[in-house]
């Protein structure tokens, strides 16, 4: 990787849209970068985190409060990307359907899509619907890379333990395993690494 910029300062994240379909979605010339995560996992959190605001992602104790593909223009270098969380939101198994086809089509064709930063939780065991998902972008070729949340909240050898236990399924299937990141909005840990993934990415486009 390129040299570690020790704090990244964005001053300009201009909000695109929300759009419930893909083809809504206005098309950009600059490289995208979504997230997405289980319902619950704090993607709105990392991304308030990451942009260094307080209210860019609408955060809620609620799952499902991100029902649409949410558009941000970051610095007019590149497009962030905030979609539905998946898996056990509270609401209708119709909606949820919706939702599930929606991040299905915008995965596999969005073209201006770089790269997935698929949320983990990482006080918890490994969830089949994340195995799934991970294996899921992997058969379609879909470049990602993962992001364990909430790593202030678990002990560091509680924490080691349970990386330990996330990746042995995926030993099975996978000869190199995905790349990730340590994050934690409340210990200020991560931030970097991910922005240091993206300007790295930027910078050979």
């Amino acid at each position: 990787m390129a040299n570690s910029v020790p704090n990244y300062h964005i001053q300009n994240v201009e909000f695109k849209g929300s759009f419930p379909k893909v083809k809504m979605a206005p098309k950009f010339e600059l490289p995208e970068f979504a997230f997405i995560g289980r319902s619950n996992v704090g993607k709105s959190s990392l991304i308030n985190y990451i942009c260094q605001r307080k209210k860019l992602a609408k955060t809620s104790s609620t799952p499902g409060k991100t029902q649409h593909i949410n558009l941000f223009n970051v610095e007019d270098e590149w497009i962030l990307a905030d979609l539905p969380g998946y898996g056990y939101a509270k609401v209708s198994k119709k909606l949820r359907g919706k939702w599930g086809s929606m991040i299905e089509r915008y995965l596999l064709e969005r073209e201006n899509l770089t790269c997935v930063f698929l949320l983990i939780d990482s006080r918890i065991p490994p969830q089949d619907i994340d195995i799934d998902m991970i294996n899921w972008l992997g058969e379609h070729q879909v470049p990602f890379i993962l992001i364990f949340t909430k790593t202030d909240k678990v002990k560091p050898m509680v924490l080691q333990q349970n990386l330990v236990n996330f990746f042995a399924p995926l030993r099975e299937m996978w000869e190199t395993l995905p790349e990730y990141i340590l994050t934690s909005s409340i210990k200020d840990k991560g931030r970097t690494e991910l922005l240091d993934f993206i300007h790295d990415i930027i910078a050979v486009e």
